[in-house]
C-alpha cells in the first residue's frame, strides 16, 4: 500500500538537513555520486516518507468565534513499506484574535459578517486560499440551532474536498473539549480521573476522562452569554435563561432593564445546576429542566477537574474585562461553588482555555488492496467527509453479536448520530483467527446496531483493520441478507475523529484510494491549584500559579 503525499511546504525539517546515505553491495566498490546528485537523492527519499501540510481550524461558537493556521509534519511508521503516515510534530503558526460571534438583528448569526472575518485572517496570516492543503470547520453549542448554521458551513463549500466540515452536537462537543483543550493528554499522567468542563456561551459540556480515554460527557444549557447586556439594558435573551428567570421570579426582556439583584439570583441558579452536574446528581427540577442530554452516570468518580471555554478565562485569572454578559459573574458563582463541596477536587489547568479547539485536520492518502475490498454497487462512489464511528470492540476472544451492536450505538452516541439518519463509516480493528463464526457474529452485530439504534443514512460503510473486508462483505450481503449499499474495505487503521473520502474504484486492479482526515489538538501541559476547606474557592482559581 502507498501514500500519495500531496503539498508540502517549506516549514519544520528540511531535507537538506537530513545527512547523504546510500548502501551499496557487491565486491567492486562503486564510484561516488556528485554531491548535487546525492543531494538530489536524499530530498527525493525525505518527500518519500515526510509529508508536510498547512492546515487550519475555525471554530464558529455561540459566544465567540476563531481561527489558527498551523504547520503538520508527518512521517511515515518506520515499517518496512508501511503506508501509515502519522503526526510527529505541530506548531501553530498565526492565531486569530477571539471574537463575538456576528448577530443580525433577527439573531441569526451574520454568515457575511463571519466570511469577512476569515477571510481578513487569511490576509493577516499572509495565506492565500491555495496555501492552505487541509483543515476543519467546527461548528458548536448555540450556532447550530441558527436558521442559517447551513450557510455557515456553505462559506468553505469550496474546500470540501479538504475540508472536515463538523456539525458538533454536545456529545461530540464534549469529547472535543476535552481533546481540544488537553485535559485527555493530561488524564495519562494520572491514575486518577479528570472531570472536564468547558462553559462557552450556550451550554456547559462535561467529560470524565481516565487514562486518555473519554468515560462518558454530559451537557447542560448553562453558559456566559445565555444573556447580552449593553448600558445596564437587555440585548439579547436565550430561551434557557427565559426558563430561569420565571423559576427565580426575574423579571428578563429585551429592551428592558436588569437590576443587579436580579443578575445575581439569576446566575446563581445557573451555577447551582452546574454544581449539581459536577457532582454527576442531579436532582433538582432546575437542573434536569436545563440538561440538553441524558443525565450523567459517571462510572468513576472524578479526582481533579479542568476547565475550558470563554467563563474559564475568569476562572483562572487570564481575564479581568468584561463583555456585556454573564460570564464573570458566573465564574465567580461556580468558583463559590467548587470551593463548597466536599471532598475538594484538585483544580487542573489544561494548556488551552478559551481555544479549546482543534487546530485543524491532517490529511494523507492510503491505497488498499483491490484483492481483499467488496463494494457491492461501485456507484455509490466516490464519498467525501464521511465522519468515523469508532466502536471499543475487544475481538480478541469470542464475538457476541448484541455487544457489538452496543459499542456502535455507544459510539454513535459520542458522535452525535445516534438515532438521526447519518452517512457515516463504522471503523473495526480485526483481530484473532478470520473463522466463518466470528465473521457472521462480527456481521450480525453490525446489521443489529444499523437496524436499530443507528439509523442507516443509505449506505453501509464498514472499513478493517484486518485483511477480512471481502469475506465480511459477503457474509452481511449473501447470508444476512443486506439490502442496502455496501461499502467494505481493509487494510485502515482509524481512530475517533475520522473523517474519510472514498475515491470510486480503479480498474482494471480494482483499487479503492481512501483520503483519512484527523482532526487535531494541541499540545499537553498542566499547572495545578487545590481547591481547600477554609480558603475562598476564587483565590485559589484565580491566584499564584504554580
Amino acid at each position: 500500500m502507498t501514500v500519495a503525499a500531496g503539498h508540502r511546504h517549506g516549514h519544520g525539517v528540511h531535507p537538506d538537513e537530513i545527512p547523504a546515505h546510500h548502501h551499496h553491495h557487491g565486491d567492486a566498490a562503486p564510484e561516488p555520486l556528485d554531491p548535487e546528485t546525492a543531494a538530489a537523492l536524499d530530498r527525493e527519499h525525505w518527500r518519500v516518507e515526510n509529508v508536510e501540510l498547512v492546515t487550519v481550524g475555525i471554530d464558529i461558537g455561540s459566544s465567540t468565534s476563531h481561527l489558527m493556521f498551523s504547520h503538520v509534519h508527518l512521517q511515515r511508521l518506520a515499517q518496512a513499506l508501511s503506508s501509515r503516515f502519522v503526526v510527529v510534530a505541530r506548531k501553530v503558526l498565526w492565531r486569530s484574535p477571539i471574537v463575538l460571534t456576528p448577530y443580525r438583528d433577527d439573531e441569526t448569526i451574520d454568515a457575511e459578517a463571519l466570511d469577512g472575518f476569515v477571510a481578513r485572517c487569511y490576509r493577516d496570516a499572509g495565506f492565500g486560499r491555495e496555501d492552505v492543503d487541509s483543515g476543519a470547520v467546527i461548528l458548536t453549542g448555540e450556532a447550530l440551532k441558527r436558521r442559517n448554521a447551513r450557510a455557515l458551513a456553505d462559506l468553505f463549500a469550496d474546500e470540501s474536498g479538504r475540508f472536515v466540515c463538523a456539525s458538533a452536537g454536545h456529545h461530540l462537543e464534549c469529547a472535543m473539549a476535552a481533546h481540544g483543550s488537553g485535559a485527555v493528554a493530561l488524564s495519562r499522567r494520572t491514575p486518577e480521573a479528570v472531570l472536564h468542563v468547558d462553559i462557552g456561551g450556550g451550554t456547559s459540556k462535561m467529560a470524565l476522562v481516565r487514562d486518555g480515554e473519554v468515560l462518558d460527557t454530559a451537557a447542560m444549557a448553562v453558559g456566559g452569554r445565555l444573556v447580552a447586556v449593553s448600558d445596564g439594558v437587555v440585548t439579547r435573551v436565550e430561551q434557557p435563561a427565559r426558563e430561569v428567570a420565571e423559576r427565580v421570579g426575574v423579571e428578563l426582556a429585551v429592551g428592558a432593564p436588569l437590576p443587579e439583584e436580579a443578575a445575581t439570583a439569576l446566575v446563581g441558579a445557573l451555577a447551582d445546576a452546574l454544581a449539581e452536574l459536577i457532582g454527576g446528581d442531579v436532582r433538582s427540577e432546575l437542573a434536569r429542566a436545563l440538561l440538553v442530554t441524558d443525565p450523567p452516570d459517571w462510572p468513576v468518580a472524578p479526582a481533579s477537574v479542568s476547565f475550558s471555554g470563554g467563563v474559564a478565562e475568569y476562572l483562572y485569572g487570564r481575564e479581568r474585562e468584561g463583555f456585556g454578559d454573564l460570564a464573570p459573574a458566573l465564574a465567580r458563582a461556580v468558583a463559590e461553588r467548587l470551593g463548597a463541596r466536599r471532598p475538594a477536587l484538585t483544580l487542573v489547568e489544561p494548556p488551552h482555555g478559551i481555544r479549546a479547539t482543534v487546530i485543524g485536520a491532517s490529511q494523507f492518502s492510503v491505497q488498499v488492496s483491490g484483492n481483499t475490498v467488496n463494494v457491492s454497487d461501485p456507484a455509490t462512489l466516490p464519498r467525501h467527509n464521511i465522519p468515523v464511528l469508532y466502536p471499543r470492540l475487544d475481538l480478541d476472544g469470542a464475538i457476541d453479536p448484541g455487544e457489538v451492536a452496543g459499542h456502535i450505538a455507544e459510539a454513535a452516541r459520542r458522535m452525535d448520530v445516534l438515532q438521526r439518519p447519518a452517512e457515516v463509516a463504522v471503523a473495526v480493528a480485526w483481530r484473532g483467527d478470520p473463522s466463518h463464526a466470528r465473521l457472521r457474529a462480527l456481521a450480525e452485530g453490525v446489521l443489529e446496531a444499523f437496524d436499530g439504534p443507528v439509523p442507516l443514512g443509505g449506505t453501509l460503510i464498514v472499513l478493517l483493520e484486518g485483511d477480512v473486508a471481502r469475506s465480511l462483505g459477503r457474509l452481511l450481503l449473501h447470508e444476512l441478507g443486506l439490502a442496502a449499499p455496501l461499502i467494505c474495505l481493509d487494510g485502515l487503521e482509524l481512530r475517533e475523529f475520522d473523517y474519510v473520502d472514498i475515491g470510486t474504484v480503479i480498474e482494471p486492479t480494482g483499487v479503492v484510494p481512501v483520503v483519512i482526515k484527523s482532526l487535531l489538538f494541541g499540545a499537553a501541559g498542566t499547572r495545578e491549584h487545590r481547591v481547600r476547606a477554609g480558603r475562598p474557592a476564587a483565590d485559589a482559581l484565580t491566584g499564584p500559579r504554580s
